[in-house]
């Protein structure tokens, strides 16, 4: 495309932010929007240290016990929840009934003890047989300080919800997973507060690479502590994710700062449309452009309009003849709004006299938009 003829110097072109020269846009203040991030991120790493120390903590300590705990003497009579002993008694089914609150196969198990007590217990996954065919069969139910641990069938065992073998997993991926997941918005907090000055890109790689590996680290180390046996093993293997993690961004760091450009200017040729074309896109700046245009856009040939209504139908408003655009860039977090723009949105960037103006739209509408701004800088007024 084009640019704008600039009647000024070298000299005097730099800093300008629509001056389109490598290095001009730089930012002179840094991204007001870095508290947000960075609190977000802080309350994420309490979040993941308090479960790692608390709630982890105290269900390796209640799977030791369980883990050490023998059987109750034969002589003693239960005491209900006091027992730090196993007691295994035969129960007598009296239903078990499909839990509907939870996805996948759970039953809550209905029985009846020795004496006539009552008793219920939440078993998950797979059953033997049919649970709606277990109503008066009589099992072995092992009780550990006064709730059914686990249940033995004549096919086999089957622990209940109670069991806390291995109860800790759950909360240790909710741990790890909260912790590097919390990492991001940290980055990005520290990012737009210290760093963001050494590049106007709304998302640049700088920012999105590191974000990108903790969220990587996020959801590899929370499978890895639901799948792995023991607390240590899990954190052995997200050790070695880690460190394949922080290498590959290494590696992609350096071959993208290799292929950063200085100039990151969008090359697009202009094409006048044959007929009228609408589209979203918003024309931005200040004065008479503060307004935004109403989010649609309306090439033409010869002309193109601002509008609220998606079909382009009404309340269309020509832009200015005296608009010129002078080159097609992605977002920026200084342009209006943050840069915070739709998805695959790219920025023509424009002139209305000594107002800087830009328009938003996506990159497939911006020759369009070139080509209706040519035809009618040239149209006879």
């Amino acid at each position: 495309m084009t640019r704008a003829e600039d009647d000024k110097d070298g000299q005097d072109d730099e800093g300008d932010p629509l001056s389109g020269r490598a290095g001009s846009a730089l930012p002179k203040r840094p991204h007001p929007s870095a508290t947000w991030p960075a609190a977000i991120g802080g309350v994420l790493l309490l979040i993941a240290a308090w479960l790692l120390l608390v709630n982890v903590r105290g269900a390796l300590a209640e799977e030791r016990e369980f883990r050490a705990a023998v059987a109750c003497p034969t002589r003693t009579v239960s005491t209900g929840g006091s027992e730090d002993c196993l007691r295994t008694v035969t129960a007598r089914i009296d239903r078990a009934e499909r839990d509907t609150k939870h996805r996948g196969a759970s039953y809550w198990l209905y029985v009846t003890e020795p004496g006539g007590k009552k008793d219920s217990a939440w078993i998950e996954g797979h059953t033997p047989g049919s649970p709606t065919a277990w109503s008066g069969t009589h099992v072995n139910v092992t009780l550990w300080r006064g709730e059914i641990r686990y249940v033995d069938f004549p096919a086999g065992r089957l622990s209940t919800h109670a069991d806390p073998r291995g109860s800790y997993r759950p909360r240790l991926a909710a741990s790890l997973g909260i912790g590097f997941f919390g990492l991001a918005p940290l980055w990005a907090g520290y990012w737009w507060a210290r760093r963001s000055m050494a590049s106007p890109l709304r998302a640049p790689w700088q920012l999105g690479l590191p974000m990108t590996g903790a969220l990587t680290l996020a959801a590899t180390s929370a499978v890895v502590a639901l799948v792995t046996h023991g607390i240590w093993t899990a954190l052995e293997y997200v050790a070695v994710a880690a460190g394949v993690v922080l290498l590959a961004c290494t590696v992609a760091a350096l071959v993208l700062r290799r292929r950063q450009k200085d100039d990151d200017t969008i090359e697009v040729t202009p094409s006048a449309p044959t007929s009228e074309q609408c589209f979203a896109g918003s024309v931005l700046g200040e004065g008479r452009y503060s307004a935004g245009g109403g989010g649609y856009l309306v090439a033409a040939p010869g002309v193109l309009l601002t509008t609220p209504d998606p079909t382009g139908a009404f309340a269309r408003r020509p832009v200015p003849a005296t608009l010129i655009p002078v080159r097609v860039r992605p977002p920026y977090w200084t342009d209006p709004h943050n840069g915070d723009y739709a998805a695959e949105s790219v920025v023509i960037e424009c002139r209305d006299g000594e107002t800087p103006v830009v328009i938003v739209t996506k990159k497939e509408n911006v020759a369009w938009v070139l080509g209706a701004l040519e035809s009618v800088a040239t149209a006879p007024s």
